[in-house]
C-alpha cells in the first residue's frame, strides 16, 4: 500500500481552506476532501490508496466520493501500462470546456424559466417579480459572457 501524500504546512492550510470552500458548494465532505487534495497535491495524479490514506478515508467513502466526482466530470482517471492502478487527477485543465457546458445550462435553464413564467398565475406578484429578475440577468449573462471570454482572451495575447 502506498504512503500518504506529503503536504507542507502551507498546503495543509490551503488544503483545509479548500475543503470548506467545497463543501459550502454542496460537494460531500469526502468528495471536497478529494477535489482539494488533486489541487494542492505537488503530484497531479494520484491513486486510490494515496488518496484513502492522506485523507484517512474509509474505502467506501473514497469509492463513493471518487465515483461521484468522475460521474459530474471534476475528476477522471487513468492508467499507465504495465500498473494495474488507476491514477485519479482533477479536470481543471478543461476548465473552459466545464464553464461552456455551465453556461449552456444557465441558458436552457433560463429558457425553461421563460416558458415558466408564461404559465404562471399573476397572482403571485412577488414570486414573478423574482422570476423576471433571473430571467433578466441570465439574458445579460448570455450577452455578456461571451464579451468577457473573448475580451480575457484578446488580453492574454
Amino acid at each position: 500500500m502506498e504512503g500518504k501524500v506529503k503536504l507542507t504546512t502551507k498546503q495543509q492550510q490551503l488544503l483545509e481552506k479548500a475543503i470548506v470552500i467545497h463543501e459550502r458548494l454542496g460537494y460531500t465532505p469526502a468528495a471536497s476532501q478529494i477535489l482539494a487534495l488533486l489541487l494542492i497535491s505537488d503530484k497531479v495524479e494520484l491513486t486510490f490508496d494515496q488518496i484513502r490514506t492522506t485523507l484517512n478515508l474509509s474505502k467506501s467513502a473514497t469509492s463513493n466520493a471518487l465515483n461521484a466526482l468522475i460521474q459530474i466530470k471534476r475528476i477522471e482517471y487513468i492508467t499507465k501500462m504495465g500498473d494495474r492502478k488507476r491514477y485519479f487527477r482533477s479536470l481543471i485543465i478543461s476548465w473552459k470546456s466545464k464553464l461552456k457546458e455551465v453556461n449552456d445550462s444557465i441558458f436552457e435553464l433560463n429558457s425553461l424559466f421563460k416558458e415558466i413564467l408564461s404559465v404562471r398565475s399573476e397572482s403571485t406578484l412577488d414570486f414573478n417579480h423574482s422570476l423576471k429578475e433571473i430571467i433578466d440577468f441570465m439574458n445579460y449573462m448570455e450577452v455578456e459572457m461571451p464579451k468577457l471570454f473573448k475580451q480575457w482572451e484578446e488580453k492574454k495575447r
